[in-house]
């Protein structure tokens, strides 16, 4: 059965350097989901403006639209995207049924050092605090999450998602 597989987290938690890593263990079409923002919403992360709900709402059902897309053809889909609310996943979720989130867990200071090395990327990290502010860990009410730590090495963090029931 194929499946859609969201990589959620914080800017800097690895999604698109993992998401690449896991499509290429799994067979899968990796898409990272900042490709998928509207130029207004980049603008605004670009200067430093944190996104409000109503910025994202077009961008998630867009990632979820692509996402049962993929699945529709065949096709396993991993796509990297913050998913930082309930609600952001949710609507993810309405149109998806064989879908799994991993959540790239790790402390704010060390992702606020991953981004400070972080080059040519439109995010800045002063836009970090919003995002954890924001964030709404998954509780045990989303069956369909697998939270992973990130302080370890990209090798591991695949290794630990295949070793879920989950992944496919």
């Amino acid at each position: 059965m194929t499946k859609l597989i969201i990589l959620m987290g914080v800017s800097g938690s690895g999604k698109t350097s993992i998401g690449e890593a896991l499509a290429q263990k799994i067979d899968a079409k990796f898409i990272d989901g900042d490709h998928l923002h509207s130029q207004h919403n980049i603008d605004k992360m670009a200067s430093g403006i944190p996104l409000t709900d109503t910025d994202r709402y077009d961008w998630l059902k867009l990632i979820g639209g692509v996402g049962k897309k993929g699945v529709e053809n065949n096709m396993n889909c991993i796509i990297a995207c913050s998913a930082l609310k309930k609600s952001y996943r949710d609507i993810i979720r309405a149109e998806n049924e064989n879908i799994m989130f991993v959540y790239l867990k790790g402390s704010f200071q060390l992702i606020e050092s991953r981004l400070a090395s972080r080059k040519e990327h439109y995010m800045p990290s002063g836009l970090l605090k919003s995002q954890f502010d924001v964030l709404e860990e998954p509780g045990s009410e989303e069956t369909d999450v697998v939270t992973v730590e990130i302080n370890q090495s990209i090798s591991e963090i695949t290794n630990e998602i295949l070793k879920s029931d989950q992944v496919l």
